[in-house]
């Protein structure tokens, strides 16, 4: 792990730490009090925004994991969350088993498919594995549409929605703490925090174990890696197995908050997605596949929104006709000025923003 710039470490303890300096902790202490504060204060339409943008947090945290930690393209992350949202569909609906089990199942099911397709990994590498995870999502998308004794085919699904104490999830803020008023939003928004949290920090620390660092010891020379003992292709296979089980649950997640399943939510638009989350936030970084998934479900809805304000007649009337193409233009825009400016991004911007400060008016 790399050290920011003017911390230095004298003993093995401090090394092992998380967080090594006062700042660190005063703003760890202002994101749990804006995050405690964000559903009481949001409007229904952005704390959906910040819910789907909580989920999207899961599924680019496993795609860093195999993506820009292990070194290894994957294009294949919409059909795993298709195997999580229809896992969940069928377990909850047809089965009737409770929503966890289901979520457990899907968890499980992506991580096995997601295995099976990761064993090309132990012989291609660079872009023909990224065709052999391509066919994988192709492979996927078409078993959803046409296997309709199972998923339905082209027809939607629905979910079961979540019960705890035989209340249903979305009538907890009322029923339990009297809280009048507040949408199925609010109440799912504790959830999805809960378990982006946890794979927030269940990713930093996996690798801080002997696992992660051979995953990264893939990435750098997997040769060298090889030399010195780590079994490549098994850690290779345990990569795609980890980030597709994650990617799995994210669909799960997001199949129960939608109540909803189709299979137009897992085309390789969102495999798409998804790579641009993890480029734009920064490749082999947890934080930065935090930074992404925030940054890339903002943007359209900011984009949306910012068109639905202005009048059809207006100069610039064009905007709310063409909401879709514009969304797109500045995905790859914004892809291109980060590829171009600042290659590892925005973690790093970040990070040279804190050594700036920490460190000025000195520049090292």
């Amino acid at each position: 792990m790399a050290a920011a710039t003017g911390v230095y470490r004298t003993t093995y303890q401090a090394d092992m730490t998380l967080r090594r300096t006062k700042a660190e902790y005063v703003r760890l202490a202002l994101i749990v009090i804006a995050l405690a504060g964000a559903p009481f204060y949001l409007s229904n339409s952005w704390l959906f925004v910040l819910n789907v943008a909580g989920i999207s947090v899961i599924a680019a945290v496993g795609l860093n994991i195999v993506t820009g930690y292990t070194g290894l393209i994957s294009l294949a992350t919409g059909g795993f969350l298709a195997i999580g949202g229809y896992t969940t569909a069928i377990v909850t609906t047809r089965a009737g088993l409770p929503t966890p089990l289901a979520w457990v199942a899907a968890t499980v099911l992506a991580a096995a498919v997601g295995a099976v397709f990761g064993l090309p990994a132990g012989r291609l590498k660079g872009i023909y594995l990224a065709i052999t995870t391509l066919a994988a999502q192709y492979i996927i998308v078409y078993l959803v549409r046409s296997w309709k004794a199972v998923t339905g085919g082209l027809d939607s699904l629905l979910v079961t929605p979540p019960k705890v104490g035989g209340t249903l999830i979305t009538q907890i803020p009322e029923k339990w703490f009297g809280l009048e008023g507040k949408s199925e939003h609010f109440a799912w928004y504790w959830v999805i925090l809960f378990f982006a949290t946890l794979a927030v920090l269940g990713t930093v620390n996996l690798f801080r174990t002997g696992l992660g660092r051979a995953l990264i010891a893939i990435r750098d020379q997997d040769i060298a890696a090889e030399v010195i003992g780590v079994r490549v292709a098994r850690y290779k296979v345990l990569a795609f197995a980890i980030s597709a089980g994650m990617a799995g649950f994210a669909g799960a997640l997001q199949a129960s908050y939608r109540s909803i399943v189709t299979f137009e939510r897992y085309t390789i638009d969102v495999s798409i997605v998804y790579v641009t989350m993890i480029i734009i936030g920064g490749l082999g970084s947890v934080s930065g596949s935090v930074y992404g998934a925030l940054f890339i479900t903002w943007l359209p809805e900011y984009i949306r929104h910012v068109g639905s304000g202005i009048r059809s007649g207006s100069a610039f009337g064009f905007i709310t006709e063409q909401v879709v193409p514009i969304q797109n233009a500045a995905f790859a825009l914004v892809l291109i000025l980060f590829l171009l400016v600042e290659p590892r991004g925005m973690a790093r911007l970040w990070q040279r923003a804190k050594d700036y400060f920490r460190l000025w008016p000195f520049r090292y």
